[in-house]
């Protein structure tokens, strides 16, 4: 009786053994040289809202694609890769403008503020616009906004599809960045992060929104992703690189990338000037 069941355990843990080897190993880099016919084309996953023509929407508000919809396995495209995200774009509302009394349908929309002052009004509610203010936008709740200053009112706009059976705020969410708490941990080695918004107050599809900096000459770890999994980074401000795979490129203001979910894709973002570099980061992770 003995002997079978130390066989047992002997058998149990070769079987551990072998699919502990065989799983993929994320934290380590894959060391064969660069393939084309293996490794994913990188440009495919990478968008800048200053390479799309703009268009209008909600009335006034011109919006200029970043990422769009599409298959994250084989982009049928530059930047459509978004698998869960509706549409990330850059908006912008010039001075002195107001966009049309708005009411959203199947969506929700987020707005994170990056340059010029104004003002958004839902119902009873009314939100001064800077910089650093984030705002979620619910699905049937009328809206509209309006530039109050002589700069204009620029933004990142999100689109968060709103899924079957999903119960959303009945009002807008403001939520004032400037006013935020760093984050405890450090993402990625020496990301210091600032929550926005996630599925506890109010997001339907996508599960997390935050922003993240990085002190001059650092960088954060590498690592990969796999398939079902959406992340992407776009810089608000500073002089960036990013790893993507096994090529390194510049990341401008208004440049987002998108981490291939292919489980051996690994990306990190370098920050190598002496000023800091912040990214507005959204994911949805399983």
């Amino acid at each position: 009786m003995a002997r079978v069941v130390i066989l047992s355990i002997l058998m149990l843990a070769m079987t551990v053994l072998t699919a502990a080897a065989q799983a993929p190993d994320r934290s380590q880099l894959d060391p064969k040289p660069y393939d084309p016919a293996v490794d994913p084309d990188i440009d495919m996953y990478i968008g800048t809202w200053k390479d799309s023509p703009p268009r209008h929407t909600h009335g006034s508000l011109i919006e200029r694609n970043i990422l769009t919809p599409g298959d994250p396995s084989n982009p049928p495209r530059k930047g459509a890769v978004l698998a869960f995200a509706g549409r990330f774009t850059h908006a912008t509302l010039y001075a002195h403008n107001s966009t049309v009394p708005t009411v959203l349908k199947g969506e929700q929309e987020v707005l994170y503020i990056l340059t010029g002052k104004g003002t958004i009004t839902a119902g009873e509610t009314s939100a001064d616009l800077f910089p650093g203010i984030g705002v979620l936008i619910p699905e049937k709740v009328e809206f509209t906004m309006t530039c109050t200053g002589d700069e204009a009112l620029t933004m990142y706009l999100l689109s968060d599809p709103i899924p079957a059976g999903f119960e959303g705020n009945r009002d807008i969410l403001v939520v004032d960045e400037n006013k935020n708490f760093f984050g405890t941990g450090n993402p990625h080695w020496v990301g210091l992060s600032k929550g926005l918004f996630n599925t506890g107050n109010g997001l339907a599809t996508i599960g997390n929104i935050i922003t993240v900096r990085f002190d001059p000459m650092t960088m954060f770890h590498p690592h990969s992703h796999r398939e079902g999994q959406e992340e992407v980074w776009t810089t608000v401000y500073g002089e960036g690189y990013f790893l993507l795979g096994k090529e390194i490129r510049p990341q401008p203001p208004g440049t987002a990338y998108y981490i291939p979910p292919t489980g051996n894709t690994p990306h990190a973002n370098f920050n190598l000037s002496d000023s800091m570099f912040k990214l507005f980061y959204f994911s949805k992770l399983h």
